[in-house]
């Protein structure tokens, strides 16, 4: 461990906009359109932009480290829609 890196402190912490997908994926939406919605607005994205970018992320060893349990939700979903 280096000497400026806490214990709890990621080793490769993700970046302002990953963490930004991650927490619309927390999210519960009560509306249908709602997270393309939010996506659009607090993103500036479109959905298919989103989208992509979150099937990249729920495969990148990072954010699996940090977010385990809903990236694991995610990719089966995924897979099950194949």
């Amino acid at each position: 461990m280096s000497e400026d890196a806490t214990p709890n402190e990621p080793k490769n912490p993700l970046t302002e906009q990953e963490q930004k997908i991650i927490s619309i994926e927390k999210r519960r939406w009560k509306y249908q359109g709602a997270k393309e919605q939010a996506v659009r607005s607090e993103l500036g994205m479109s959905a298919v932009a989103y989208y992509q970018q979150l099937n990249r992320l729920i495969d990148n060893p990072r954010v699996i480290e940090q977010e385990p349990a809903l990236t694991r939700r995610l990719r089966e979903h995924r897979d099950s829609e194949v």
